[in-house]
This record gives structure tokens, C-alpha cells and sequence, in this order.
């Protein structure tokens, strides 16, 4: 189980420059992948909300179809929302969500990043 200590966790490096000039808002992590293994990607995703859960984290995207107006689509697109951009980087930096990410890395090609949203208005 997640302690407080993994909630308050500095924020990681990792995050680029132009977060710091926009408002504080909900962030949002994005999956775009090609499961190339379905046996072997069940573990992860049986276990990948258990992980999220904690950190505020829930699916606004989860496969579904995909319509392209430019350009060739991912196979699969999924989107988790946080509450901020810490809570994301927190969740992925996490020793539950470590756990999963190597059964992702072999069961599927993937490109994962976290966009800063902006603030909803009122």
C-alpha cells in the first residue's frame, strides 16, 4: 500500500519547461501503443487502475475507436487524468506502477508522455 511519502514525492526531472508557465490544472497521461503480446498484457492491465487509483488518477480514454483526420492512428489510445501534473509524474515514478511497466515494455510498442491541461473555468 502507498504511504503518504509516495504522494509528497519531489516532482521528477523529467518535466519540460513550458509546464511552469501555464495554470495549474489537471494533467493528463497518454498512452499510444500496439499490444503485440495480448496473453502477455493481461497482468498489466488487470493491475494498472489498482495503481492510479491512489493518485487521483482515472481513465477518460480507453481504447475505443479511433477517427484520423491527419495522418496514420495509434492501434490503441488510452487517457488517464490526474488532479495536477505532480500527481501524474508521482503515479509513474511510483514503486506500483514500476512493477508494471516492464509487462507493458514486453507485451507492447508504446509512447507514453503527460500533458499539462489548464485551469477549468467556473
Amino acid at each position: 500500500m502507498l504511504g503518504i511519502t509516495a504522494l509528497a514525492a519531489p516532482l521528477p526531472q523529467h518535466v519540460h519547461a513550458q509546464t511552469a508557465s501555464v495554470a495549474a490544472g489537471p494533467a493528463i497521461y497518454v498512452s499510444e501503443f500496439e499490444v503485440t503480446d495480448p496473453e502477455g498484457m493481461k497482468p498489466y492491465s488487470a493491475r494498472v487502475e489498482a495503481s492510479f487509483a491512489p493518485f487521483g488518477g482515472r481513465y477518460i480514454v480507453r481504447g475505443g475507436a479511433v477517427v484520423s483526420q491527419e495522418g496514420a492512428p495509434s492501434k490503441r489510445i488510452v487517457m488517464i487524468e490526474f488532479p495536477s501534473m505532480e500527481r501524474a509524474l508521482a503515479w509513474y515514478d511510483s514503486p506500483a506502477y514500476a512493477e508494471l511497466k516492464p509487462i507493458r515494455h514486453k507485451a507492447a510498442a508504446s509512447r507514453v508522455y503527460t500533458v499539462q491541461g489548464t485551469a477549468r473555468m467556473p
